[in-house]
């Protein structure tokens, strides 16, 4: 089994003491996504002010994504309804993001552009969805344990790139990364598009 990502191994000491609380795994799903909606929605103001704390909202909600699956796990509780449950819960969080930031900077010189983008980053992250789901039925399959999941080197992930989001915001930074992450949420999910290809033709 391939390490897990050092956000992942923090999530699994940090969530120890709910392991024994009525919490679910599940709760802390709808928990996140609640969370990381609302961090979309100060985005979306437009509002310097709401935009600072709704990036902190929403780097927080991602970074909390971690524990459900280690709840359900030191629970074991695991199920495939907490399962699907996780990628839905990702996708509208990213899908949220895009859209939120997009409609956040109508009024910046991107203009329309802000909207195009943001529902390209939207639909980028539900495809990306369906193709991850894909790529985990196939290896299922195989016999395989782990899933693709997202590129990473030492540690660290495609998707720990999101953690940037706060500090970038607080620095006045958001729309160039809202841009560059625009233009990746669609490359990233031309990679999974090609990732499920190449498995279904092996």
């Amino acid at each position: 089994m391939k390490t897990p990502p050092w956000d992942q191994r923090i999530a699994r000491v940090l969530v120890k003491p709910l392991v024994k609380s009525p919490v679910t795994p599940n709760q802390m799903t709808i928990f996140t996504l609640v969370m990381a909606l609302a961090g979309a929605g100060l985005l979306a103001t437009g509002n310097a002010g709401n935009a600072d704390w709704g990036a902190g909202l929403f780097v927080l909600a991602r970074f909390l994504d971690h524990f459900d699956g280690e709840l359900a796990r030191q629970k074991n509780m695991t199920s495939r309804l907490g399962y699907y449950l996780d990628y839905i819960s990702g996708a509208l969080s990213y899908a949220a993001l895009f859209l939120g930031i997009g409609i956040g900077f109508i009024g910046s010189p991107l203009g329309p552009w802000a909207i195009v983008l943001g529902l390209a980053g939207a639909a980028s992250a539900v495809v990306s969805m369906f193709t991850n789901l894909g790529i985990d039925k196939h290896i299922e399959h195989q016999g395989e344990k782990d899933a693709v999941g997202y590129p990473g080197f030492a540690g660290f992930e495609l998707e720990d790139g999101i953690y940037l989001l706060a500090p970038i915001t607080w620095a006045g930074f958001l729309m160039p990364f809202f841009v560059a992450a625009g233009i990746g949420a669609g490359v990233y999910c031309l990679w999974t598009c090609w990732t499920l290809l190449r498995l279904r033709r092996a």
